[in-house]
C-alpha cells in the first residue's frame, strides 16, 4: 500500500518556541469553498491562533485566511471562528487535559492529505518560561555549532 501524500501548507513555529507540545491531534476543519482555495495558494497565519473547547466543540479562533483574490461578493471573513471536526471522545480526553493539567490547545500545522482534505494538527501544550526558551535556544545554538563542526 502506498504512503500517503501529505502536503504541509503552513506551520506555527512560533508554537515550539513558546509551547512544550505533549500531545499531538490531528483534527478536519470545517470551511467555506473560498477558504479551502486560499489555504491551496498558502494564505494562512497560525502565528496567534489556539483552539478552544465550546459546547462539546472544538474552534479554531483568531486563524487568519486571507480573502481568496477571486471570490467576488461571496468571500469569507479572514477572522472567524471555524470548528474543528473530532470524535466525542478525543474531546471529553482533551477537555480533561486542559482541565487537569492546565494546558492549552495550539494549531501546529495545517495540511493537505492525499485526499485533498484540509487538516489541522493541533497540540497539548504547556507554556514556557523565559528561562526554559533561553536554554532551548542555547540547546539549539549548540547543536548547530556540532554539526558545523562535524563537517569542517
Amino acid at each position: 500500500m502506498p504512503k500517503e501524500e501529505i502536503k504541509t501548507v503552513t506551520t506555527n513555529k512560533k508554537a515550539f518556541h513558546d509551547y512544550f507540545i505533549t500531545d499531538k491531534i490531528e483534527a478536519g476543519i470545517e470551511l467555506k469553498g473560498t477558504e479551502v482555495k486560499s489555504i491551496r495558494a498558502g494564505q494562512i497565519n497560525l502565528k496567534d491562533s489556539y483552539a478552544k473547547i465550546i459546547n462539546q466543540q472544538v474552534f479554531l479562533l483568531k486563524c487568519h485566511i486571507s480573502p481568496y483574490d477571486f471570490g467576488g461578493y461571496d468571500n469569507h471573513d479572514p477572522e472567524r471562528d471555524r470548528r474543528l471536526l473530532l470524535h466525542r471522545n478525543e474531546i471529553r480526553r482533551l477537555q480533561r487535559n486542559i482541565e487537569n493539567k492546565g494546558q492549552t490547545l495550539i494549531p501546529l500545522r495545517v495540511l493537505i492529505n492525499a485526499k485533498g482534505k484540509v487538516k489541522v494538527e493541533i497540540g497539548l501544550a504547556k507554556g514556557k518560561r523565559q528561562y526554559d526558551k533561553r536554554e532551548a535556544i542555547a540547546d539549539k545554538d549548540a547543536r548547530r555549532e556540532m554539526q558545523r563542526l562535524r563537517k569542517g
